[in-house]
């Protein structure tokens, strides 16, 4: 990787950010396993934020009634997401009273858990706990999931990198996975803003029918801005290409800075296959980036993010995604794909930590060159933490001061 040898000398803040960030991108490949007495120790949900199943198991198995931790700090400000996968060559044990980080026995340094927000203890008017409406995300950013529902199921057409509806099945019992309503949501937002650790806001949710879905994200704009008194929120809305181009109008006129269409493939040939539904309604793949290129007409350069997942095409396809955005001026941050359980690829390798790493360095110089710049991706982003935005920030200077 470039990064490496632009950092290869030893002892530099820079490098060392780098080596963290190649641990990083295993432990978010691989996961990590944890001693029991380590989790045991651990006050998960209580002093220590817990995973919340509003959206995705991103978990290498369930766990259901096992409480386990959000994410976790690594000693330069890196924050690394919690995977569980108990054949990870990665574990946490505990020292005393200090989590360490051990790769096949040799240990790497200490870590320290996500603190939880203070408004997950607190309760909607209607009695529903926040921390099921919003999660808080690292980096001031909340996460809305306001359904598990998937029109696509019924179809036998969902995603086949996607597990949401399999997370539903698996945890709505227990955990009461449900409908958010506008006013939960504004009620956790306000809270949450209130508190002072978030900035922004993604609302976003399973597929469901294009007039149902922009009511919907109209009635919780509405009630955010009477909540926070906020006409401008910063909020990112994520949907599916309208057939109605329209309707991205009025998201805009409701008070989202931004908006979200995840087109997930650059390759149509790919596309096709893995997300079938995608390809079979909302257009297809041609209506989906007719509906981005509108989207950056409306809301403006900067302000229109659109996801593909990272690993599934070749690398070079996903770039020529990514470069093509960027000239204009979408936020595109592949994601690294990892086979989650209850989707269609679970049991499937996505490409090694090195090649992510590769993927997320391009990445980086194709959406500065396009005139990205990180304020942008952090209002479009439900996600502070993934591999290219650690780079933006190492090399920017907002990490390891």
């Amino acid at each position: 990787m470039a990064v490496e040898v632009e950092n290869e000398i030893k002892g530099t803040s820079k490098s060392k950010l780098y080596e963290e960030l190649y641990i990083k991108a295993e432990l978010s490949i691989d996961g990590v396993n944890i001693g029991k007495d380590a989790l045991k120790a651990l006050d998960v949900g209580g002093t220590i934020q817990e995973q919340v199943h509003s959206g995705f198991e991103m978990d290498k198995e369930t766990h259901v009634g096992i409480d386990l931790p959000a994410s976790f700090k690594l000693p330069n400000g890196l924050v690394s997401p919690f995977k569980w996968n108990r054949g990870s060559e990665y574990t946490i044990a505990l020292e005393g009273d200090k989590y360490v980080l051990i790769k096949r026995g040799n240990k790497l340094f200490e870590i320290n858990f996500q603190k939880r927000p203070l408004y997950y203890s607190l309760k909607t008017s209607d009695g529903q706990p926040m921390h099921n409406i919003a999660t808080f995300v690292n980096d001031s950013s909340l996460s809305a999931f306001y359904s598990n529902e998937c029109a696509y199921k019924e179809k036998g057409e969902d995603c086949l990198f996607c597990n949401v509806n399999a997370t539903k099945d698996t945890y709505a019992e227990k955990e009461g996975i449900f409908w958010k309503t506008p006013l939960q949501i504004a009620e956790t937002v306000q809270a949450a803003y209130k508190e002072g650790i978030a900035d922004h806001v993604t609302v976003t949710g399973g597929i469901i029918p294009e007039r149902r879905e922009i009511d919907y994200y109209l009635d919780v704009a509405e009630e955010i801005k009477n909540k926070t008194g906020l006409q401008d929120f910063n909020g990112t809305a994520v949907i599916a290409a309208p057939l109605d181009l329209s309707n991205i109008d009025r998201l805009k006129e409701a008070g989202y800075r931004t908006i979200g269409l995840n087109i997930e493939l650059w390759d149509k040939n790919f596309y096709q296959t893995i997300c079938p539904g995608k390809a079979r309604n909302s257009g297809g793949w041609d209506h989906w980036l007719k509906a981005i290129e509108y989207a950056v007409g409306v809301f403006g350069h900067g302000k229109v993010r659109s996801n593909i997942v990272g690993g599934i095409e070749p690398k070079q396809k996903t770039l020529e995604g990514v470069e093509y955005f960027s000239s204009i001026g979408v936020v595109c941050l592949p994601s690294a794909w990892c086979a989650n359980p209850g989707s269609a690829l679970e049991g499937h390798r996505t490409p090694e930590a090195a090649w992510h790493l590769d993927l997320a360095e391009k990445v980086v110089h194709l959406q500065k060159k396009g005139g990205i710049t990180y304020q942008n991706i952090h209002d479009a982003s439900n996600n502070d933490t993934g591999l290219a935005h650690d780079i933006w920030k190492v090399e920017d200077g907002l990490l390891g001061k």
